[in-house]
């Protein structure tokens, strides 16, 4: 039990509840004390369920957004100075509305946007809602950049970043219209990079060739990396091109078995 000024507080809070709002801002300014914070809370709670429902259907749970709203009450409840003469209400609106955004601006986007585009996206949306009223059609980019005053390609930037905002799951389905199965997105989308064969192929040289003798990497030298014909190698080597030939053999059998190693390994 404490007592504060004239008020008894128990640990049960039912004296805190016989008080208005502003009788426990001024007690609470006075003595910072927590439980009278914690009835303030729960007193003006409804404030935020009412924000946060604002924002629903935006990429990011209710329950989050909840929990932001809720932290942004308890920063408009420490902040709030009765003396300035406003409403409680007025004041945690746009403070919680603001803890709301902050985060869907930090953590709303599954790529990192930068700052200008993701503001530059709200506004083509809005722009978008309110040009497809006057202009009773669908806007073009250049109606979206003529009411906002900036670019085409600035929209399009701001248009194409939007699509980022939430992540997709690769297996998304797509219904193709046709007698075939529906088709996921991850079928959609990329393709077989051919650079991994290329670094695979040349980690496979690379460590073969410093198993061949001195003749035998001379002749892949000039053969495969300086496209000399047969005859020409056996000139440059002084042999004969039946030489040349049977070597050239000899090392293919060789990278061979040694492939056929690496795909049974």
């Amino acid at each position: 039990m404490e007592n504060i000024g004239n008020i008894e507080i128990n640990s049960d809070t039912n004296s805190l509840s016989q008080l208005n709002g502003k009788e426990l801002f001024k007690l609470y300014k006075e003595t910072n004390n927590k439980e009278i914070r914690n009835e303030l809370a729960n007193r003006y709670l409804y404030i935020a369920e009412i924000l946060s429902k604002k924002f629903v259907n935006k990429g990011i749970d209710y329950e989050d957004i909840y929990q932001i709203a809720s932290l942004g009450l308890i920063f408009a409840i420490e902040r709030f100075d009765l003396s300035k003469g406003f409403e409680f209400s007025s004041f945690a609106t746009p403070t919680i509305i603001g803890e709301i955004k902050k985060y869907f601006r930090d953590k709303g986007w599954a790529i990192r946007v930068p700052r200008r585009i993701q503001e530059l996206s709200k506004k083509v949306n809005n722009a978008k809602i309110v040009l497809t009223q006057n202009l009773q059609r669908t806007p073009k980019v250049i109606d979206i950049a003529d009411y906002l005053g900036c670019t085409e390609e600035q929209v399009l930037e701001a248009m194409e970043a939007s699509q980022v905002y939430t992540a997709k799951s690769l297996d998304l389905t797509y219904d193709t219209s046709g007698d075939d199965k529906d088709v996921q997105l991850k079928d959609l989308i990329g393709e077989e990079d051919k650079s991994f064969d290329e670094i695979e192929n040349n980690d496979f040289l690379r460590k073969n060739i410093k198993k061949l003798n001195e003749a035998e990497i001379k002749i892949i030298k000039l053969r495969f990396f300086e496209n000399k014909t047969q005859s020409q190698t056996a000139k440059l080597l002084s042999v004969s091109q039946m030489t040349v030939s049977r070597m050239e053999k000899k090392i293919i059998e060789k990278f061979r078995k040694e492939l056929n190693k690496m795909e049974t390994s």
